[in-house]
């Protein structure tokens, strides 16, 4: 589970690294995390947490790794994880 943050949006990709495979994605551009108006960042990355999760599994998977990219394990890319796990991810 591969995190990518700018300034404005999150995305999250999940992987296959032995197929090279992207097995389902999630983003803040996706249209019903964009339409919400006058939600702070933060929750848009919650939302984003929620589907990629709920995409995942729909994939069949259940347990991932999850790769901040560097990234600094607080704020946006903490609030994802904890809703990825709220979500029913696991790692």
């Amino acid at each position: 589970m591969s995190v990518y943050r700018s300034n404005k949006q999150i995305s999250v990709q999940v992987i296959d690294d032995v197929n090279g495979v992207t097995l389902a994605s999630a983003s803040s551009r996706v249209k019903e995390i964009a339409e919400k108006a006058n939600i702070t960042k933060t929750e848009q990355a919650r939302l984003v947490g929620k589907l990629a999760a709920e995409k995942a599994i729909e994939k069949g998977v259940s347990a991932v790794v999850f790769d901040r990219n560097g990234y600094l394990y607080h704020g946006r890319v903490k609030a994802l994880a904890d809703a990825a796990r709220e979500g029913g991810l696991k790692f």
